[in-house]
């Protein structure tokens, strides 16, 4: 990510989203897929970073599936993209695909109950409507069982009129390569086409981020990774080869001289153990930066880690900054509080989560700078 300078605007913290980064992670993704299509998951307002802004860069890098998680969030998308295929995972029930229809947007149909509702709707049109056929493999979230899948193959009248474009399935532990479920679910899903097998012959995608790099036999036709193309390791423990997109700074408000026996922040869970510094900074959990970062998260000034001492508390943070010049812990300076030297998994880390949870989390009230966008 460039460097960026911090806003200018009295803003108590500044989210830098490089949407050229999230676009140079979907080029790679591509080049690992090798002949299958790759997608892009833009559900939750794109993790969290604006659908507005880093649909329109994945699709200037080519992109043309995305996927969504709920009907709203596919007619917001529409607006955007009036070509992509757009994909809502949740699906379709009731009044719902009279929705998906008149967006032209493409349910997962998880049940028996969807498939019915979708396939009136597509009758009351007299049009053939796209969909895709969610198969569940051992996630025991969404989608069809084994009870559902016979059931078809013994009433396949039931997909008049919906064209299937794809089989779909969701790995549950993808992000650890040598789980045994990732294998049980392959097989599980190659029992379960081979069953639709003249029912439903639709190609597959079964690959989030993680099972990309679980190799080719997991990639079928089209993947549809989502934490990966905002910067987050695709399997933990390993090296990260996606490049980092955000980076949120802070800005100090007051730094003042403590001593021993002073404590800091609520509940008094610092206490101060000799003549020092502290700085505070105006982000909190409000912003996004997560209470679990009390006592344990970290912050940096130039190249010094400063330890968050004390409670977060929803507007700011305390640092010790006893071990930085005076004159670069200043009020109205920055710090970093994710970036070059604290990745968005490091402070999931630190926190006691996941890095999904922190993206999402990051909040509007943070000065927002995009660069590298489509033109």
């Amino acid at each position: 990510m460039p460097s960026i300078e911090p806003a200018a605007e009295p803003a108590g913290g500044v989210l830098t989203i490089d949407c050229g980064a999230v676009a140079a992670n979907y080029r790679q993704l591509r080049t690992q897929l090798g002949q299958a299509r790759c997608g892009a998951v833009v559900k939750a307002d794109a993790y969290g970073l604006g659908m507005g802004e880093i649909a329109p860069a994945l699709a200037a890098a080519g992109c043309e599936d995305f996927f969504v998680a709920l009907i709203e969030e596919g007619v917001k998308l529409r607006a955007l993209l009036a070509q992509a295929k757009i994909y809502v995972f949740n699906g379709a029930d009731g009044g719902g695909a009279d929705a998906l229809l008149e967006h032209g947007l493409i349910p997962a149909l998880n049940d028996p109950g969807q498939i019915a509702a979708y396939a009136r709707a597509a009758g009351a049109t007299g049009t053939s409507a796209p969909a895709v056929l969610n198969i569940d493999t051992g996630m025991t979230r969404l989608g069809l069982g084994p009870g559902d899948i016979e059931a078809l193959v013994a009433a396949p009248e039931r997909l008049r009129g919906i064209d299937v474009g794809y089989v779909m399935t969701h790995l549950a532990c993808a992000s650890e390569p040598d789980h045994p479920l990732n294998r049980d679910q392959l097989s599980a899903f190659a029992r379960a086409r081979r069953q639709l097998k003249g029912v439903c012959d639709a190609p597959a995608t079964l690959a989030n981020s993680a099972a990309i790099f679980l190799g080719p036999e997991y990639h079928f036709d089209l993947a549809r990774p989502g934490a990966a193309l905002y910067g987050l390791v695709p399997h933990p423990g390993r090296p990260n080869p996606m490049a980092q997109v955000v980076q949120l700074q802070g800005r100090i408000l007051q730094v003042r001289d403590v001593d021993s026996p002073m404590t800091v922040g609520y509940g008094a869970t610092h206490r101060v153990r000799s003549k020092g510094r502290i700085a505070t900074v105006s982000v909190g959990y409000a912003d996004g930066y997560g209470h679990g970062l009390s006592n344990r998260g970290s912050a940096y000034i130039g190249d010094i880690r400063v330890p968050v001492v004390g409670r977060v508390s929803m507007d700011l943070i305390t640092l010790d900054v006893s071990d930085v010049p005076m004159d670069r812990a200043t009020p109205g300076a920055f710090v970093e509080l994710i970036g070059e030297h604290l990745s968005l998994d490091a402070v999931a880390d630190a926190a006691g989560t996941i890095g999904y949870e922190v993206l999402t989390r990051l909040g509007h009230r943070l000065h927002r700078v995009y660069v590298g966008g489509a033109d």
